[in-house]
């Protein structure tokens, strides 16, 4: 017996299609008469839009599937359609190349924008350039404790920006010391509440504490034991 692997059938253009609707616009292409292939071609449709009942009503969805039918039949249908018929070139357009920026990023832990708003701020001067440059500052302080998990230095900071403005923009130090922090700082440990003994640790309570069993047993069997020395070591012995 002679097996038909898939690998050996022809190519499906549509595989989410499947592949008997496939072999139904192969067949079409065997019909003589043309106006038996276009009834024909209407009921492969139909077939074709039972796959997703909720959308063959509507005028996209129809012009959609006559679409996919001209692609199944690989262009070579002949039926009378009642949209254009598509052409391989107008499915096979590349897409316009999408230009990309080759610009390098001086601090990439700043981003991007942060130089751009910098540069911009050269040859300005006014009040509101300051408190931008002082934002930027802040920002810049922000992201930089982000990458580097430590707190950065102010003179980092202002030599940064020198750099990014090509020295045309500076920043006092003092000034940027004043600027409220807004990096996260590290995280501390809420106290515990309650008794806590030397060392940190909290105080035991109830039964799960040895010196309270200790103290309960010694409570509980008082006058039941007498105790005597040997060999500079204490014991215990029972009355």
């Amino acid at each position: 017996m002679k097996k038909n692997y898939n690998y050996t059938r022809c190519k499906l253009f549509l595989p989410e299609y499947g592949r008997h609707i496939h072999e139904m616009v192969a067949s079409l292409l065997e019909i003589e008469d043309r106006r038996e292939r276009t009834r024909q071609a209407k009921a492969v449709i139909a077939v074709m839009g039972n796959l997703n009942p909720l959308l063959r009503d509507t005028a996209d969805f129809t012009h959609k599937l006559w679409d996919h039918l001209f692609i199944m039949s690989d262009f070579q249908l002949d039926v009378d359609s009642p949209y254009p018929r598509p052409s391989r070139q107008d499915l096979t357009v590349a897409p316009r190349r999408m230009p990309y920026s080759q610009r390098c990023i001086l601090f990439k832990h700043y981003g991007k924008y942060v130089g751009e708003m910098i540069r911009s701020l050269v040859g300005k001067s006014s009040p509101d350039v300051s408190r931008t440059v002082d934002n930027l500052a802040r920002y810049m302080r922000a992201k930089s404790y982000e990458y580097n998990q430590e707190h950065p230095n102010n003179e980092v900071i202002i030599k940064d920006i020198r750099q990014m403005s090509g020295g045309n923009i500076s920043i006092d130090e003092a000034a940027i010391n004043n600027l409220r922090s807004d990096y996260k700082q590290h995280f501390t440990a809420h106290p515990q509440k309650g008794p806590q003994r030397t060392g940190g640790r909290p105080v035991q309570k109830g039964r799960n504490n040895p010196r309270a069993r200790q103290g309960n047993y010694q409570q509980n069997h008082q006058g039941q034991h007498q105790g005597y020395v040997k060999n500079g070591r204490s014991y215990n012995s029972t009355k």
